[in-house]
């Protein structure tokens, strides 16, 4: 087992027995994506503790997105609800980018396409090329789209 989802187990085990049920369920639900997307495909297989963060961050955006949805709709204590379980994912995550590094590497990366020739809107998959193995992991999508094309339209 690696060791991420060793951590999710034993966490999962911890929290149950001291009756936490936000974590526990949370935790349930993360080991069984987990494991699902492990059986998924022709063949069972074992994920890389980076496969494992892929779920987790899967499941964290499907909490924040959910949280939104209910705010908007007026139901505030299952939104609350959904941000507590972000949280409680959000343990399992690497630290995200603050919004002034994420501009640093974008800024870094418009200055690398315009070296090569590539400016304008045009240039935003050359950037995004260029910025995505850096903030791999460390930033959600939309928001280095957001800051690339900010940068290739200012």
């Amino acid at each position: 087992m690696t060791t991420l989802k060793s951590k999710l187990q034993a966490d999962l085990n911890a929290a149950i027995k001291g009756r936490d049920e936000l974590r526990s369920s949370t935790l349930r639900l993360t080991i069984a994506a987990v494991q699902k997307e492990e059986v998924a495909g022709t063949q069972k297989r074992e994920l890389s503790d980076d496969e494992v963060q892929k779920v987790i961050a899967k499941e964290a955006k499907k909490r924040r997105e959910a949280a939104d949805a209910f705010a908007q709709g007026g139901r505030a204590e299952s939104a609350e609800r959904e941000k507590a379980e972000g949280e409680v994912l959000a343990e399992y995550l690497p630290k995200q980018l603050s919004d002034d590094e994420l501009q640093q590497i974008v800024a870094q990366a418009v200055e690398e396409a315009k070296a090569v020739g590539a400016e304008g809107p045009r240039a935003m998959g050359q950037v995004m090329k260029i910025v995505n193995p850096k903030v791999a992991g460390l930033a959600e999508g939309g928001r280095v789209a957001a800051e690339v094309k900010k940068r290739l339209a200012g």
